[in-house]
């Protein structure tokens, strides 16, 4: 079929880079054999189109632009009954998967991206693996490991239950129009962690509190929650700790608190 060019609409930025686009669908592996693909954003379908080409998958879109929608409904009649116009962030995904596993990909709006990531811990167990096309800063902060600058709270949240690598970089003039910045394109595998070996929401909190205060070492930094025992940890920045060093400090926080406050 004749390839999809990315069209100027709407003052967005599409990929018109062919290369680029089979690139990155080439990264969706099907990791842990889930046998089913949601497109975020698809736009004019330059990731779509071959998305549909490969035979060991089920593609599905979820576009909010009506234009888009219409425009792949008249350029992709193959995916009748699997374009769903409306919001990814206000979606049941365990309802419209029938709580199978799945995979997502696309080249997430960057102003909601944190946002859509926090959305698919919410379905860890069912979101088997994520390639997706992001700011570059943001791929790189999500891709850090502790003690690097751009290591934080979602690094932390992510990488307790995906194992997340960094692909390559698409620059400004892989688009229409050209973005001011680079993107950046990563792959997040789910990893074999169930459960975190701790109250999964005081990690949450005592993770939140540390990096709220970053610049500071945790001794300092856990005080507005309570903090009252003594650790090596605590001597260090939040940005230096791993997951497993953040269960620990939970399940110290466990043995001296039945409830830690509310960190927003």
């Amino acid at each position: 079929m004749e390839k999809v060019k990315a069209k100027k609409h709407l003052g967005q930025h599409f990929l018109k880079d062919l290369d680029a686009a089979q690139k990155i669908v080439n990264l969706q592996s099907l990791h842990n054999n889930y046998h089913k693909v949601l497109e975020i954003g698809p736009g004019m379908g330059v990731l779509t189109q071959y998305l549909l080409e490969r035979t060991d998958c089920e593609t599905f879109v979820v576009e909010i632009d009506r234009e888009s929608v219409t425009y792949l409904n008249e350029h992709f009649p193959t995916l009748k009954g699997r374009i769903f116009s409306e919001d990814f962030l206000q979606m049941n995904l365990a309802e419209l998967f029938k709580n199978e596993p799945f995979g997502i990909i696309g080249n997430l709006p960057y102003n909601i991206s944190s946002q859509i990531f926090f959305k698919v811990l919410d379905y860890k167990d069912l979101v088997q693996e994520i390639v997706c096309m992001l700011q570059k800063e943001v791929a790189q902060r999500i891709a850090s490991g502790p003690g690097k600058k751009d290591y934080g709270i979602l690094s932390v949240f992510l990488q307790a239950y995906y194992d997340i690598e960094y692909s390559f970089t698409v620059y400004p003039e892989a688009f229409i129009p050209p973005p001011k910045v680079d993107s950046g394109i990563i792959r997040l595998r789910r990893n074999n962690v169930a459960k975190l070996d701790c109250n999964e929401k005081k990690f949450k909190q005592v993770v939140k509190a540390g990096f709220n205060q970053r610049r500071k070492t945790l001794r300092n930094a856990l005080k507005p929650i309570g903090l009252n025992f003594e650790h090596e940890l605590l001597n260090k920045r939040a940005e230096q700790l791993g997951v497993a060093d953040f269960v620990l400090l939970t399940n110290l926080f466990e043995e001296n608190f039945t409830q830690l406050p509310n960190i927003n």
